[in-house]
């Protein structure tokens, strides 16, 4: 399978065994929850609209116009499958096995009424691609039936352009089984063939390409055959299959790789009519025969064929018994079976057979008792499996190999690393496993490309090659993160050394097309049976391990430690309370006012996220926030602060605005500016009451994408606010990049206003500069009457803290704004 190289989360706890988030499960409940009583099915605004985030890209919306389904809406990533980013069109427009796949999902959602996930196999550039694809049918309120479809891209793919469908006068085809409405195999599609399938079939090849069995017209269509390619699916095994109609006979082996099966055709009609003409079949056949003495074995006859395949002359073929032509590790075998055989035979199995040159082939033989010139003996017809038997060994690497790299991949890493742990228990051996991540590989993919990530990740793969030897192996686990098997009794120290040697290599320099690219890499060592004896638990630690190695900087190697586990099962806990604690409303917001000095009154509030903890009580947003971006938690819980305190807003005077701080990470979702709308749209707010607070973490990564995203707000009425101004290197850059309407000052420099001239002069410098710049300037952290004096005769527009209010809840707001007046003034 060919892998992208998109970067992971390097390193963090957990990666081997699950995903961080599960988009089906989510989409799933989304439709249950706007499921409302009496009603078939949710409305489509509930469902498809608001907190989809990144997901929107993965959705398709279709429309059921009479009995057809046409497409309505997709985004990008919909669009990029299509190849195609047009949108009202009929679902025959798009490419055969697209359309296929969401009008079979589409159809028995709406057949159910109820979500469908189904599986689509797509071909693209000789790779059958797995896809998963979820469709959630919905109401219009402007009438008719909506399906929204979500797809995304599983992980396993097969390549079957270089194996099955090599050259070779057998025919060779895939299906791909399409499941009814309960999940069963229903029938098949042919999603690839080869010339020699066509011929077999008497069809042209474009006649039969994505054609389903069940729609008739060739020898594969019977119902017989159907049934019996039902059972192959279901037991996820293989078998053979004989077609006898009245002017053809074929043998069909057939493979299953789940739902894909994998055919090869043998026309074997010849072998079949062989009782009606012995002489013409044998003399002129193009399959290697013969006839054997049934007593001697010794060859009494073979026919043209069968000299030209095996390259002995007739003579000494006729000299021959059967045994010089079995290799002579199968003579026992042979001869065993040879003694069973009865009337009428195949051989069940394939064997390996001696040609003249002393090269081995794999090959089927058929036969039956015959007399011949008055001697009891056997016909024999050969059919040659060579190059099916390479294709299968093609696609078993396949199945056990990266496809970009040709490393070991995931599964076969898992599989050697489990023996070598049975292996060493017994003697109380160590085995090691090294976690490798490159440092530095996005910058690779951000300034070059993923063309010269993947080229780099070939590099890598030799080196990485080139070092593990012998019995250790090495594998790619996706992107830019591999894992070594150390399976020889390794000593910590001489891990270490490995690791140290290993690092060094990966970390020389790689001309890539005159490109010098320069990665580092960083290490995670876990020892069995000290730090796990389980090949799950083994990966996990040294995981944990190599999370700490990118803690500490990069370019390191780290062994497992216990404290990791606990600091790792913290993580967890955490990742697992906030998803709990977003579902279950968990989550409240506190206010806190923003007091106008030169008025002596509030202007506005700060709505500031609070997490109520149902057994820890009150939690620090310092603790959870960075989880909840890290896990993208953050998307949706910041699209509901903002619905959130907008609502809240509406009940305060109309001229009293509403702050709400944006995260970075809702940047990268793309659907930051749509989730304000809906916000205002929801809640009636006007833009101008809405004041978004962003830091200068944002310019840090795709400036440009993220100022036009800014200049999009603004040009809504909504005004943008840089907190924590000063503290960054750059600030004053950001401020030529995009006219903010407010910089908030930090409260490290109020802190000590009355105590530091250096902090005196900054609160001037900024206060000044804001003037200058017509920019309201706000000073955060004011605790006390001495703080407030400074601020005011430095000229400070605005100011917030605990001398006027910490945050409170929003019960509380009306209280803090008919009650303010006289504090403040006492205050001042």
């Amino acid at each position: 399978m060919v892998a992208t190289n998109k970067k992971k989360s390097a390193g963090k706890p957990g990666k081997f065994n699950t995903e961080m988030f599960d988009d089906v499960p989510v989409l799933q409940r989304k439709w249950k929850a706007a499921l409302r009583p009496g009603e078939a099915l949710p409305r489509y605004e509930d469902v498809m609209l608001g907190s989809l985030g990144r997901l929107a890209d993965h959705i398709v919306l279709l429309r059921k116009d009479d009995d057809a389904l046409g497409l309505s809406r997709s985004g990008r990533y919909i669009q990029q499958w299509f190849n195609d980013d047009r949108w009202d069109i009929p679902l025959s427009d798009l490419p055969p096995d697209c359309a296929t796949a969401l009008g079979e999902a589409a159809s028995s959602a709406l057949q159910n009424g109820r979500p469908y996930l189904a599986s689509a196999h797509c071909v693209r550039d000789g790779l059958v691609r797995t896809y998963d694809v979820l469709a959630l049918p919905t109401s219009s309120r402007w009438g008719g039936t909506l399906v929204g479809a979500y797809v995304n891209e599983r992980d396993a793919q097969y390549n079957l352009l270089d194996t099955i469908f090599s050259a070779t006068d057998e025919g060779v085809l895939s299906l791909a089984a399409i499941r009814d409405a309960a999940g069963q195999p229903a029938d098949f599609q042919i999603v690839h063939l080869n010339q020699g399938a066509a011929r077999l079939l008497e069809q042209p090849l474009a006649a039969l390409l994505w054609r389903r069995l069940g729609a008739g017209g060739n020898l594969l269509c019977a119902p017989d055959v159907i049934r019996q390619l039902r059972d192959i699916v279901a037991c996820d095994d293989g078998g053979q299959i004989e077609i006898d109609r009245d002017d053809r006979s074929l043998r069909l082996g057939v493979t299953a790789f789940g739902d894909m099966l994998s055919l090869t055709l043998s026309d074997v009609t010849a072998l079949k009519r062989s009782e009606v003409s012995f002489r013409l079949l044998f003399d002129n056949n193009p399959m290697p025969m013969w006839v054997f003495d049934a007593e001697t074995t010794r060859f009494i006859s073979v026919n043209d064929a069968a000299v030209q395949h095996y390259g002995y002359s007739r003579e000494t073929f006729l000299q021959m018994q059967l045994r010089q032509i079995w290799p002579q590790d199968e003579w026992a075998t042979h001869s065993q079976a040879l003694q069973q055989v009865g009337d009428v035979y195949d051989s069940g199995r394939d064997w390996r057979h001696l040609k003249a040159d002393g090269s081995e082939i794999h090959v089927l033989t058929f036969g039956r008792r015959v007399a011949f010139d008055g001697r009891d003996g056997y016909l024999v017809a050969v059919v040659d499996i060579t190059e099916r038997r390479k294709a299968e060994a093609r696609i078993a690497h396949m199945a056990h190999h990266d496809g970009l790299t040709n490393l070991s991949n995931r599964d076969f890493f898992q599989d050697r690393l489990r023996l070598a742990l049975e292996r060493s228990q017994p003697a109380g051996k160590r085995v090691a496993v090294l976690c490798v991540d490159l440092d530095l590989f996005k910058n690779v993919n951000d300034s070059f490309g993923h063309p010269i990530g993947d080229r780099l990740l070939k590099a890598v793969a030799e080196r990485l090659r080139s070092e593990v030897r012998g019995d250790n192996l090495v594998a790619r686990l996706g992107g830019d993160e591999f894992a070594i098997v150390l399976p020889a009794d390794v000593s910590p120290t001489e891990a270490s050394d490995f690791a140290d040697r290993l690092i060094g290599v990966l970390s020389v320099g790689y001309d890539i097309d005159g490109i010098e690219v320069i990665v580092g890499a960083s290490i995670g060592i876990a020892l069995s049976p000290g730090d796990g004896a389980s090949c799950e638990e083994l990966m996990r630690n040294a995981d944990m391990a190599l999370y700490q190695a990118k803690s500490d900087g990069g370019g390191v190697h780290r062994f497992f430690e216990r404290e990791m586990n606990r600091q790792a099962q913290k993580r967890r806990d955490m990742e697992r309370d906030l998803r709990r604690a977003f579902a279950h409303g968990e989550f409240e917001l506190h206010y806190q006012p923003l007091v106008d000095i030169a008025a002596n009154r509030i202007s506005g509030f700060e709505s500031l996220l609070r997490w109520r903890h149902p057994d820890k009580g009150m939690v620090s947003p310092a603790e959870f926030i960075p989880v909840a971006e890290d896990i993208g938690l953050i998307v949706a819980l910041g699209e509901w602060v903002l619905r959130e305190a907008c609502s809240e807003a509406m009940n305060w005077p109309a001229d009293i605005k509403v702050a709400v701080n944006l995260s970075p990470v809702q940047f990268r979702s793309r659907h930051l500016v749509q989730a304000v709308i809906s916000a205002l749209a929801h809640s009636g707010l006007s833009p101008r009451r809405l004041e978004l607070e962003i830091t200068e973490s944002v310019f840090l990564a795709e400036t440009e994408a993220n100022l036009a995203i800014l200049h999009q707000l603004r040009e809504l009425g909504v005004s943008i606010s840089m907190d924590d101004f000063g503290t960054g290197y750059s600030s004053l850059s950001y401020l030529r990049s995009f006219p903010f309407d407010k910089i908030k000052i930090d409260r490290s420099f109020v802190k000590d206003l009355a105590q530091r001239s250096d902090c005196v002069a900054i609160v001037r410098a900024i206060s000044g500069l804001g003037r200058s710049l017509n920019i309201t300037t706000t000073a955060e952290g004011v605790e006390t009457t001495d703080q407030l004096d400074w601020l005011r005769a430095e000229g400070c527009n605005e100011v917030q803290g605990f001398l006027f209010s910490a945050a409170r809840p929003a019960s509380e707001v009306a209280a803090l704004l008919s009650g303010f007046g006289p504090r403040a003034s006492k205050a001042a």
